[in-house]
Protein backbone atom coordinates (compact mmCIF):
# COMPACT_ATOMS: atom_id res chain seq x y z
CA UNK A 1 0.00 0.00 0.00
CA UNK A 2 1.19 3.63 -1.03
CA UNK A 3 0.89 6.27 1.55
CA UNK A 4 -2.03 8.47 -0.36
CA UNK A 5 -4.23 5.23 -0.76
CA UNK A 6 -4.59 5.05 3.47
CA UNK A 7 -6.28 8.93 2.99
CA UNK A 8 -10.03 7.76 3.52
CA UNK A 9 -12.60 8.35 0.44
CA UNK A 10 -15.72 10.13 1.48
CA UNK A 11 -17.21 10.05 -2.50
CA UNK A 12 -19.21 13.20 -3.57
CA UNK A 13 -20.88 11.66 -6.73
CA UNK A 14 -19.90 14.31 -9.02
CA UNK A 15 -20.75 12.78 -12.65
CA UNK A 16 -18.00 11.20 -15.29
CA UNK A 17 -18.24 13.53 -18.26
CA UNK A 18 -16.41 14.25 -21.53
CA UNK A 19 -13.64 16.45 -21.94
CA UNK A 20 -14.69 18.57 -24.77
CA UNK A 21 -11.67 17.77 -27.03
CA UNK A 22 -11.65 21.23 -29.08
CA UNK A 23 -10.76 23.15 -26.27
CA UNK A 24 -7.34 20.63 -26.06
CA UNK A 25 -4.75 18.64 -28.00
CA UNK A 26 -5.37 14.97 -27.66
CA UNK A 27 -3.60 11.67 -28.69
CA UNK A 28 -5.90 10.11 -31.70
CA UNK A 29 -6.11 7.84 -31.61
CA UNK A 30 -5.90 6.93 -27.94
CA UNK A 31 -2.88 5.39 -27.02
CA UNK A 32 -3.83 2.34 -24.83
CA UNK A 33 -6.69 2.02 -27.55
CA UNK A 34 -3.95 1.69 -30.16
CA UNK A 35 -1.91 -1.19 -27.79
CA UNK A 36 -5.31 -3.39 -27.95
CA UNK A 37 -7.01 -1.52 -24.30
CA UNK A 38 -10.54 -2.07 -23.67
CA UNK A 39 -13.02 0.72 -22.56
CA UNK A 40 -15.84 -0.82 -22.97
CA UNK A 41 -17.83 1.86 -24.74
CA UNK A 42 -16.51 4.45 -22.21
CA UNK A 43 -14.23 7.43 -23.66
CA UNK A 44 -10.92 7.85 -22.00
CA UNK A 45 -11.23 11.69 -22.45
CA UNK A 46 -13.25 12.07 -19.62
CA UNK A 47 -13.09 13.78 -16.43
CA UNK A 48 -14.98 14.50 -13.12
CA UNK A 49 -17.31 17.44 -13.47
CA UNK A 50 -14.71 19.87 -11.24
CA UNK A 51 -11.96 18.30 -12.63
CA UNK A 52 -12.63 18.88 -16.27
CA UNK A 53 -13.54 22.84 -15.13
CA UNK A 54 -9.90 22.68 -13.31
CA UNK A 55 -8.25 21.69 -16.50
CA UNK A 56 -10.19 24.09 -17.88
CA UNK A 57 -8.66 26.99 -15.90
CA UNK A 58 -5.51 25.42 -16.47
CA UNK A 59 -5.51 26.11 -20.52
CA UNK A 60 -6.54 29.08 -19.89
CA UNK A 61 -3.93 30.41 -17.72
CA UNK A 62 -1.35 28.31 -20.05
CA UNK A 63 -3.13 31.10 -22.64
CA UNK A 64 -2.42 34.16 -20.64
CA UNK A 65 1.60 33.24 -20.45
CA UNK A 66 2.35 31.65 -24.20
CA UNK A 67 -0.93 32.44 -26.45
CA UNK A 68 -1.51 30.08 -29.10
CA UNK A 69 -0.58 26.86 -26.91
CA UNK A 70 -2.39 24.65 -25.49
CA UNK A 71 -2.14 21.40 -23.15
CA UNK A 72 -2.13 18.27 -24.78
CA UNK A 73 -4.53 15.41 -22.69
CA UNK A 74 -2.17 11.91 -23.16
CA UNK A 75 -4.74 10.04 -20.81
CA UNK A 76 -7.14 11.11 -18.30
CA UNK A 77 -10.59 8.21 -17.04
CA UNK A 78 -8.91 5.03 -17.05
CA UNK A 79 -10.97 1.95 -15.97
CA UNK A 80 -9.15 -0.63 -13.92
CA UNK A 81 -9.67 -3.46 -16.71
CA UNK A 82 -7.44 -0.93 -18.63
CA UNK A 83 -4.92 -0.34 -15.95
CA UNK A 84 -4.56 -4.53 -15.19
CA UNK A 85 -4.08 -4.18 -19.18
CA UNK A 86 -1.57 -1.72 -19.05
CA UNK A 87 0.79 -3.09 -16.14
CA UNK A 88 0.87 -6.14 -17.80
CA UNK A 89 1.82 -4.74 -21.14
CA UNK A 90 4.44 -2.84 -19.77
CA UNK A 91 5.75 -6.32 -18.13
CA UNK A 92 5.91 -7.99 -21.16
CA UNK A 93 7.60 -5.24 -21.99
CA UNK A 94 10.21 -5.82 -19.73
CA UNK A 95 10.24 -9.33 -20.05
CA UNK A 96 10.77 -9.02 -24.11
CA UNK A 97 13.85 -6.38 -23.41
CA UNK A 98 15.88 -8.16 -21.08
CA UNK A 99 15.37 -11.88 -23.07
CA UNK A 100 13.08 -13.62 -19.93
CA UNK A 101 10.24 -15.61 -20.42
CA UNK A 102 7.41 -15.70 -17.71
CA UNK A 103 7.13 -19.52 -16.71
CA UNK A 104 10.64 -19.67 -16.49
CA UNK A 105 10.47 -16.62 -13.96
CA UNK A 106 10.99 -17.63 -10.02
CA UNK A 107 8.68 -15.74 -7.55
CA UNK A 108 11.08 -13.58 -6.61
CA UNK A 109 12.33 -11.93 -10.20
CA UNK A 110 8.91 -11.54 -11.16
CA UNK A 111 7.81 -9.63 -7.64
CA UNK A 112 11.46 -7.16 -8.49
CA UNK A 113 10.10 -6.94 -12.21
CA UNK A 114 6.40 -6.12 -11.00
CA UNK A 115 8.18 -3.56 -8.74
CA UNK A 116 9.93 -1.74 -11.59
CA UNK A 117 6.82 -1.60 -13.09
CA UNK A 118 4.54 0.00 -10.21
CA UNK A 119 7.01 2.86 -10.30
CA UNK A 120 4.85 4.56 -12.74
CA UNK A 121 1.34 1.94 -12.77
CA UNK A 122 -0.53 2.19 -9.87
CA UNK A 123 -1.81 -1.45 -8.74
CA UNK A 124 -5.10 -2.18 -10.54
CA UNK A 125 -7.14 -2.80 -7.12
CA UNK A 126 -10.43 -3.56 -7.04
CA UNK A 127 -10.46 -2.35 -3.19
CA UNK A 128 -13.32 0.30 -3.42
CA UNK A 129 -10.65 2.05 -0.56
CA UNK A 130 -7.52 1.77 -2.88
CA UNK A 131 -8.62 2.86 -6.34
CA UNK A 132 -5.61 3.72 -9.19
CA UNK A 133 -6.24 7.23 -9.19
CA UNK A 134 -7.06 7.25 -13.23
CA UNK A 135 -9.91 5.12 -12.15
CA UNK A 136 -11.71 7.72 -9.96
CA UNK A 137 -11.86 10.07 -12.72
CA UNK A 138 -9.45 12.51 -10.70
CA UNK A 139 -6.09 12.35 -12.59
CA UNK A 140 -5.25 13.43 -16.03
CA UNK A 141 -1.65 13.00 -17.75
CA UNK A 142 -0.49 15.96 -19.98
CA UNK A 143 1.97 17.87 -21.72
CA UNK A 144 2.21 20.83 -23.67
CA UNK A 145 1.87 22.16 -27.33
CA UNK A 146 2.64 25.34 -29.02
CA UNK A 147 0.78 27.39 -31.32
CA UNK A 148 2.21 25.75 -34.36
CA UNK A 149 0.40 22.66 -33.06
CA UNK A 150 4.09 20.97 -32.41
CA UNK A 151 4.26 18.78 -28.99
CA UNK A 152 6.93 20.44 -26.80
CA UNK A 153 9.87 17.80 -26.19
CA UNK A 154 9.45 17.77 -22.39
CA UNK A 155 13.02 15.49 -22.22
CA UNK A 156 11.32 12.15 -21.37
CA UNK A 157 7.99 10.48 -22.84
CA UNK A 158 4.66 9.90 -20.83
CA UNK A 159 5.35 6.38 -18.90
CA UNK A 160 8.66 6.22 -20.01
CA UNK A 161 9.93 3.66 -16.92
CA UNK A 162 13.47 5.55 -16.43
CA UNK A 163 14.91 8.10 -13.91
CA UNK A 164 13.98 10.77 -16.77
CA UNK A 165 10.54 11.03 -15.89
CA UNK A 166 10.58 12.40 -12.19
CA UNK A 167 9.92 15.58 -12.38
CA UNK A 168 12.86 17.26 -10.83
CA UNK A 169 15.37 15.12 -13.17
CA UNK A 170 16.80 18.55 -15.11
CA UNK A 171 16.38 20.48 -12.11
CA UNK A 172 20.45 20.80 -11.31
CA UNK A 173 21.61 20.34 -14.98
CA UNK A 174 23.20 22.71 -17.04
CA UNK A 175 23.37 22.48 -20.71
CA UNK A 176 20.91 24.55 -22.84
CA UNK A 177 18.61 21.86 -23.98
CA UNK A 178 18.39 20.35 -20.33
CA UNK A 179 17.28 23.56 -19.08
CA UNK A 180 14.96 23.67 -21.33
CA UNK A 181 13.57 20.58 -20.24
CA UNK A 182 13.66 22.08 -16.78
CA UNK A 183 11.71 25.42 -17.82
CA UNK A 184 9.05 23.57 -19.72
CA UNK A 185 8.05 21.18 -16.84
CA UNK A 186 8.25 23.78 -14.42
CA UNK A 187 5.62 25.61 -16.75
CA UNK A 188 3.18 22.58 -16.85
CA UNK A 189 3.55 22.12 -13.04
CA UNK A 190 2.58 25.88 -12.76
CA UNK A 191 -0.10 26.37 -14.58
CA UNK A 192 -1.75 23.20 -13.28
CA UNK A 193 -1.16 24.31 -9.88
CA UNK A 194 -2.32 27.41 -10.08
CA UNK A 195 -5.93 25.52 -11.18
CA UNK A 196 -5.59 23.44 -8.14
CA UNK A 197 -3.95 20.65 -9.38
CA UNK A 198 -1.51 18.50 -7.52
CA UNK A 199 1.56 16.47 -9.41
CA UNK A 200 2.50 13.05 -9.01
CA UNK A 201 5.86 13.35 -6.99
CA UNK A 202 7.64 10.46 -9.63
CA UNK A 203 6.02 11.71 -13.15
CA UNK A 204 6.28 14.87 -14.37
CA UNK A 205 2.95 14.19 -16.58
CA UNK A 206 0.29 13.27 -14.05
CA UNK A 207 -1.65 15.50 -12.20
CA UNK A 208 -4.83 15.03 -9.86
CA UNK A 209 -7.33 17.05 -8.10
CA UNK A 210 -9.49 15.63 -5.27
CA UNK A 211 -8.34 11.85 -5.07
CA UNK A 212 -6.57 10.60 -2.82
CA UNK A 213 -3.25 11.45 -3.84
CA UNK A 214 -4.18 14.85 -4.05
CA UNK A 215 -5.57 14.87 -0.83
CA UNK A 216 -2.19 13.74 0.84
CA UNK A 217 0.05 15.59 -0.57
CA UNK A 218 -2.50 18.40 0.40
CA UNK A 219 -2.79 17.33 4.02
CA UNK A 220 1.63 16.92 3.79
CA UNK A 221 1.86 20.98 2.88
CA UNK A 222 -0.88 21.62 5.28
CA UNK A 223 -0.32 19.87 8.53
CA UNK A 224 -3.23 21.97 9.91
CA UNK A 225 -5.64 21.09 7.77
CA UNK A 226 -6.09 17.42 6.67
CA UNK A 227 -8.28 16.51 3.68
CA UNK A 228 -10.14 13.47 2.43
CA UNK A 229 -10.36 12.47 -1.20
CA UNK A 230 -14.10 13.32 -2.76
CA UNK A 231 -13.71 11.18 -5.95
CA UNK A 232 -13.26 7.05 -5.48
CA UNK A 233 -13.22 5.10 -8.48
CA UNK A 234 -15.74 5.19 -11.07
CA UNK A 235 -18.81 2.79 -11.10
CA UNK A 236 -22.23 2.23 -12.60
CA UNK A 237 -21.49 3.29 -16.30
Amino acid sequence: MKPYQKIPIQECDEPLVAIPLGKFAIESPHPYEKLGANYRGQSPYSLRQGVLEALINAQTYLHQRYPGWKIKIFDAYRPVEVQQFMVGYTLARLLRERGLKQENLSSEQRQKLLEEVYQIWAVPSDNPATPPPHSTGAAVDVTLVDATGNTLDMGGEIDELSPRSHPDYYANMTSEKERLYCTRRQLLYEVMREAGFCRHPGEWWHFSLGDQMWAWQHSRENLDNFLAARYGRVLNL
